[in-house]
């Protein structure tokens, strides 16, 4: 809140301050190539392949390609420019990558499009969705030959899976004009998957009806599967089902449990659980036996509908049969008992999960953690938020704040002052509404310093108070005539 005054606003804390010299970090030194001359006077490619793989600097890993290239007759091959490559992009280190396929361009050895093909999954789980097309089109300049078909549905299918539409157009344009590309059939179910995606049903209609003209490839089970899955995606069910009947009856290709959660998904999300038990029974009766993802996916829809009770038997179905329960289908019941105030059976469920080796994970706890706050045991909430962490769980911040609001609503100041530095201390920041509500409570109550000292906690963790928030603050602490901490307001409101 500067005035208007040209004069800036100077904290009298400026004159208490002492500044602190941070001690020097004490330097890393590097044994790895000294050790790997002790053993060996000469690094062979084998040696250089397990001396990077090991490396967990990517630094380091570089200096040790590059010391191997210093030796006297050794020439790199395609295996050492794989091992330092996978490693750099494990890292990210891009730029170091470019230098290297820089330096491949100039090399004698011959190279496989494997490399390149490794560098596309890398550089799509980074979303640099460009680059996978940059990696793809170096294959012809350093590997020197035209890419694979195995090259092309890879790329193809890293930018279907990325849902980037544009740039996958432009490379099948490409590929069709520059690589006379002749589909197979997994080109043709990547093609078909990037219509579905669009929900361009038509187009991957239109898709399978070229594969069956085409004398090298053939609609299969895949991409039946996918063709039922961007069906229900637009709400076509009958449709889907239509495609599965002729999927059976013309083609003879038998579905499997994969093919058959399609429409039990599929149903579930259309609000017709009946129909997806109806596809269970169906597969039962035709020796396909369902699977824990079949299960999961009926309960879900049981719970969605609240027929607690039968997803409770299908759950105890599930289980009679051999089958193990896994999280999903865990934290599905377990969400629908504490909406149903039936906490302790999800707690129950919690213990068989632990019993049963099923790790739960933070949506399980949040949700007990919900339930007993909605019953009002606390107490047992915030028992779970101190433990559990020794325990080997982790949490969030949504598990600290569904336990720190049910304590505001309740007006318990005390124990929301302790959950809020027990946060603080674990390196979670409350929701900036229950953070501010919390400081004004204080505040109310009295409890300046505790408000200061909680503000200044929440400040350093990057929280920004609201403006009636500090007016608050500053105002009782002047009221008590406490000039230092109004100072210390003052001074952090400047910043």
């Amino acid at each position: 809140m500067p005035s208007s005054s040209s004069l800036p606003w100077i904290s009298p804390l400026q004159f208490l301050k002492n500044p602190s010299q941070k001690p020097d970090l004490p330097t890393e030194t590097t044994f790895t190539i000294v050790e790997a001359r002790r053993k060996s006077k000469y690094i062979s490619h084998d040696s250089a392949i397990n001396l990077i793989k090991r490396e967990r600097d990517p630094q380091r890993a570089l200096e040790i390609f590059n010391k191997a290239s210093d030796q006297r007759g050794f020439n790199h091959n395609n295996a050492t420019y794989a091992t330092i490559l996978d490693k750099l992009a494990q890292f990210k280190k891009f730029q170091a990558i470019d230098a290297v396929l820089y330096q491949m361009t100039y090399e004698t050895c011959r190279f496989h499009e494997g490399i390149f093909l490794n560098l596309m999954k890398h550089f799509s789980k980074s979303f640099l969705h460009e680059r996978v097309l940059e990696m793809f089109y170096a294959i012809q300049t350093i590997v020197r030959e035209k890419p694979s078909l195995k090259a092309i549905s890879t790329c193809l299918n890293l930018l279907v899976e990325s849902n980037q539409v544009d740039l996958a157009r432009t490379f099948l344009v490409n590929a069709k004009m520059n690589l006379n590309l002749e589909p197979n059939t997994c080109i043709f179910n990547i093609l078909v998957k990037y219509h579905c995606k669009k929900g361009d049903i038509k187009c991957a209609f239109q898709v399978v009806e070229e594969m069956k003209k085409s004398e090298t490839s053939y609609p299969n089970l895949i991409t039946y599967s996918t063709l039922m899955d961007g069906l229900c995606e637009c709400g076509k069910l009958k449709e889907a089902v239509d495609v599965f009947e002729e999927m059976v009856s013309k083609d003879q290709i038998m579905p499997d449990a994969l093919t058959y959660n399609v429409l039990i998904n599929g149903f579930v999300r259309g609000g017709k659980v009946d129909r997806a038990n109806k596809i269970i029974e169906f597969m039962k009766k035709n020796g396909c036996k369902p699977n824990v993802f079949n299960y999961s996916a009926l309960m879900k829809g049981f719970c969605k509908e609240g027929r607690l009770e039968e997803a409770i038997d299908a759950f105890t179905e599930m289980k009679s049969i051999g089958l193990k329960p896994d999280t999903v289908g865990y934290t599905t019941l377990i969400d629908s008992f504490c909406k149903s105030e039936r906490t302790d059976e999800a707690m129950d469920l919690l213990q068989e999960m632990k019993e049963k080796g099923c790790r739960a994970d933070v949506v399980a706890f949040n949700v007990i953690l919900g339930g007993l706050c909605r019953e009002g045991r606390v107490e047992e909430a915030l028992g779970m938020l101190y433990t559990l962490p020794y325990e080997g769980f982790s949490l969030n911040k949504a598990s600290y704040r569904v336990v720190l609001n049910c304590l505001c609503r309740e007006g318990d100041l005390g124990k929301a002052l302790e959950l809020l530095h027990l946060m603080l201390g674990r390196g979670f920041v409350p929701h900036f509404a229950t953070s501010n509500e919390v400081l004004v409570r204080l505040c109310e109550d009295g409890k300046v310093a505790d408000a200061a000292t909680v503000l200044f906690g929440l400040v350093e963790m990057g929280f920004k108070p609201e403006p009636d928030t500090w007016s608050v603050l500053v105002d009782v602490v002047c009221r008590e005539r406490k000039l230092l901490p109004a100072f210390v307001l003052l001074d952090e409101l400047w910043k």
